[in-house]
């Protein structure tokens, strides 16, 4: 559980607030549903409610959202994008060949995923740190 996060046993207190919309946007972790109310972000799992407030609300401004209360993503997305072509260049730089543009871009995009997840795990566990 995250510190920010408040944790609503289901048994104690059913809610849900009737203004409150089911989205897709936000990390499930694992909930069954998630809503959005606002900048209030509540997942919903068989037992519990989580909720926390975010900075920005992304459905008004998602960059937004994704700078201050998920960098994580915009991290891996960044690491993916810049890793990945470095490699599949240098590759395709090293390998000039009939064969090299397909191992460069095989390469490059196995790489961008690697990398991206790397930069995201990292990102997130020093932003919970």
């Amino acid at each position: 559980m995250n510190w920010d996060e408040i944790e609503v046993p289901k048994e104690i207190r059913p809610f849900m607030l009737e203004q409150a919309e089911e989205t897709k946007l936000g990390q499930k972790n694992g909930a069954n549903k998630q809503y959005r109310y606002g900048k209030l972000h509540i997942r919903e799992y068989d037992d519990k409610y989580l909720i926390h407030v975010d900075k920005v609300d992304p459905r008004k401004d998602p960059l937004g959202h994704l700078i201050f209360d998920a960098p994580e993503v915009l991290i891996g997305l960044a690491t993916a994008a810049i890793g990945g072509k470095n490699i599949a260049s240098q590759i395709y730089k090293i390998q000039k060949d009939s064969k090299s543009k397909n191992l460069s871009l095989v390469t490059g995009f196995l790489a961008s995923i690697a990398l991206g997840y790397i930069g995201y795990s990292l990102t997130k566990k020093i932003k919970n740190f």
